[in-house]
């Protein structure tokens, strides 16, 4: 496994260190493609002002749920996760901020019974996961109310886990499938009872570059030795004025193939 346990690393700098929790926030903000892709879907789908009940379905370091509680600060979201210490240390995060329209809770989604609950549920990088998607896709569509909204970010089948061969093992190793083709995805929110609205691809030609360049190379580097943490100012010093303009030019595009997919979708 090389991804998940950088991640960690991260995940222990900024814990009970709420300034360090928001610089991180702001360089995943910066370095992360997918980021651009999602904040730009939800200021699209969500608007400004809007009084809605969001559930942050797998939210991670919290980063999003941060991202909609400062936009929305007449929404209610309703943010989880499996991992118990993760939704501990946004808990805490977030009330230290004063964002109390935001509830942590550790919930499975292949468990979960919530019905006609939510106007919008937010999806990102938590599908490719989960063996049993069509189960957690049909929970999504009982959880929304009619008319509400599904956005989910995951990787496509052609590249996005960073896997190039019949049988290749992937960069990230937690994935339960390598990414999810156009049609697949369709088929299996259709047959949740959702309407597919939008399919984009993200992380074409240029952002697939860049990811290499901002992400993956840097991860390898830092597996091989923590020391190495001490050079990665200087890497993304040389590499970011290339790298920003290559993730500009495939956030600016209208990517014809991608090694990752932009979901919408609508509970009739």
């Amino acid at each position: 496994m090389q991804y998940d346990p950088v991640k960690k690393v991260f995940g222990k700098l900024v814990r009970n260190r709420p300034l360090l929790r928001r610089l991180l926030y702001t360089l995943l903000g910066v370095m992360f493609l997918r980021e651009w892709y999602v904040k730009r879907a939800l200021k699209q789908v969500l608007g400004s002002n809007a009084t809605v009940e969001i559930y942050d379905a797998g939210c991670g370091f919290g980063q999003y749920s941060y991202f909609m509680a400062r936009r929305l600060p007449a929404a209610r979201i309703y943010a989880v996760d499996v991992k118990a210490e993760e939704v501990a240390e946004c808990r805490e995060f977030f009330a230290s901020q004063g964002l109390r329209h935001c509830e942590f809770a550790v919930e499975d989604l292949l468990a979960i019974q919530h019905a006609n609950r939510f106007d919008f549920i937010l999806s990102v990088d938590v599908m490719e996961h989960i063996e049993d998607d069509r189960k957690v896709f049909g929970n999504f569509a009982r959880a929304l109310k009619p008319g509400g909204r599904l956005l989910v970010n995951t990787p496509s089948n052609l590249g996005g886990s960073d896997v190039h061969e019949e049988g290749g093992k992937s960069f990230i190793e937690e994935h339960a499938r390598n990414g999810y083709g156009v049609e697949e995805i369709r088929e299996k929110l259709e047959s949740a009872g959702l309407t597919v609205e939008r399919v984009r691809f993200t992380y074409g030609p240029f952002g697939s570059a860049a990811w290499r360049l901002v992400i993956k190379y840097p991860m390898q580097m830092l597996n091989a030795s923590n020391l190495l943490f001490l050079l990665l100012p200087f890497y993304y010093i040389v590499a970011l004025p290339i790298v920003l303009p290559l993730m500009y030019l495939d956030y600016s595009s209208e990517n014809s193939t991608g090694t990752g997919l932009l979901v919408l979708a609508r509970k009739s």
